[in-house]
């Protein structure tokens, strides 16, 4: 290797080094925070169509219901991977310290959670009726979370 290519290298090395050491200690990892708060908008607005539809503020269809279930599935998987622990605070989280306190009751509520969108998936809801036993036991699941998990700002 030539001088000037070693001066080079050492110069990259340099900067990377001199970069990483102006991090502040502590650095949240806020893209994965607003990957989940995405994934949750997601789910609420999945939610909100269900609900407009349970309430009679939209008319049932058979498509919508399985969309609303389609969503919620695909957007759980990721809101489900998105808590590492550098994302304990930052970005506007409403991730409640619980999550990192008891991580086995976490994880046992997100399975349960896409287990119940997977029953209430199954179920293909052709009805208002059938849509409103599946979709209630998914927003149950929601409920016992938000409650437990989350941190109202």
């Amino acid at each position: 290797m030539n001088l000037r290519r070693l001066s080079l290298v050492a110069a990259l090395i340099g900067c990377s080094v001199g970069a990483v050491s102006v991090l502040p200690a502590g650095a949240q990892n806020v893209d994965v925070i607003k990957q989940r708060q995405e994934a949750m908008k997601k789910i609420g607005g999945a939610a909100k169509s269900a609900g407009q539809m349970l309430k009679g503020e939209a008319a049932f269809d058979a498509a919508k219901a399985a969309e609303v279930f389609t969503v919620m599935a695909a957007n759980a998987e990721i809101f489900g991977k998105s808590f590492p622990e550098d994302s304990k605070t930052g970005g506007e989280t409403e991730a409640a310290p619980a999550i990192w306190a008891k991580p086995e009751e976490f994880k046992a509520k997100l399975v349960k959670f896409e287990g119940d969108i997977d029953t209430a998936a199954a179920t293909n809801p052709d009805s208002l009726e059938t849509f409103k036993t599946a979709f209630g036991g998914v927003a149950q699941n929601c409920k016992g979370c938000h409650e437990e998990f989350r941190v109202d700002k």
